[in-house]
């Protein structure tokens, strides 16, 4: 996954609200969001290549996300699968603090990644490119491949418009937020970052919405969890550039008041 913008505790009615697109191989297998068939507790889209994902919450309120850190001067072809931070966390019992201690000492085995884990009264925040594990304040976020809110252009303007779509009803504000996730405009060469992969590339990386030969947006998700533990859980599909794939809508309730994540 690679843009995640993030409402935690800013809106008066929906404690999380999340959108966030994935960009992949167009080629990597992926199983669209369901509750898994293995572990009925969590919802959430699947990467069939190495069994983890991208993005999940679970019927008890643990909700994980992670993004790749882009640096093309530091890839490994053998580290471990990145979509298993946020499986293993939605699998099991451990609050996110202790979670992120414990992979933060085996941070090394990954290459770089960025990791939202936590439920709905506090969410956590790791990379393994820059400091230690901290808790997400309340308010809006947004997160790319580089660290928590750098301010690179398209965290820049979801974040801006994030803020102003929280005034609007629902429907407004979910049609917002996919509007933000399909922007496909590239942005200027003066506010691209330098990863290592060259400029052309930097630039086709560059908007909200990627398409390119090989690679590009695979899916756009916006969840939402209301103060009441409603979830709505909406995932469209995509597949070679941009072209629209299958759309699910996942609603539930969660079973019980999350547990924090501190305790």
């Amino acid at each position: 996954m690679c843009l995640i913008l993030l409402a935690h505790k800013a809106h008066p009615d929906y404690p999380l609200v999340l959108a966030a697109n994935r960009d992949e191989a167009y080629g990597r297998a992926t199983a669209p969001a369901a509750f898994w068939d293995d572990h009925p507790q969590i919802y959430g889209g699947r990467d069939l290549a190495q069994g983890g994902t991208w993005l999940g919450i679970t019927r008890g309120g643990r909700i994980a996300a992670v993004t790749n850190f882009r640096d093309a001067y530091a890839t490994r072809d053998a580290a471990r699968s990145r979509g298993e931070l946020v499986s293993n966390f939605l699998r099991g019992g451990q609050a996110a603090a202790d979670y992120l201690n414990r992979v933060e000492r085996e941070a090394h085995g990954y290459n770089g990644f960025n990791l939202i884990a936590g439920d709905l009264d506090e969410l956590h925040y790791l990379s393994n490119r820059g400091g230690r594990a901290s808790v997400i304040a309340p308010g809006i976020h947004g997160l790319s491949n580089h660290l928590l809110n750098t301010p690179w252009p398209k965290v820049e303007r979801g974040k801006k418009i994030l803020a102003d779509l929280l005034q609007q009803e629902v429907q407004d504000l979910i049609d917002g937020l996919f509007a933000v996730l399909t922007d496909r405009a590239i942005a200027p060469d003066a506010a691209l970052p330098d990863t290592g992969v060259g400029l052309p590339r930097e630039r086709v990386l560059s908007p909200a919405f990627i398409i390119s030969p090989t690679y590009g947006t695979r899916s756009s998700t916006v969840l939402l969890v209301d103060q009441h533990g409603q979830v709505v859980f909406i995932e469209r599909g995509f597949g070679e550039r941009g072209k629209s794939g299958k759309s699910v809508t996942g609603r539930f309730a969660l079973e019980a008041t999350p547990t924090p994540a501190s305790a």
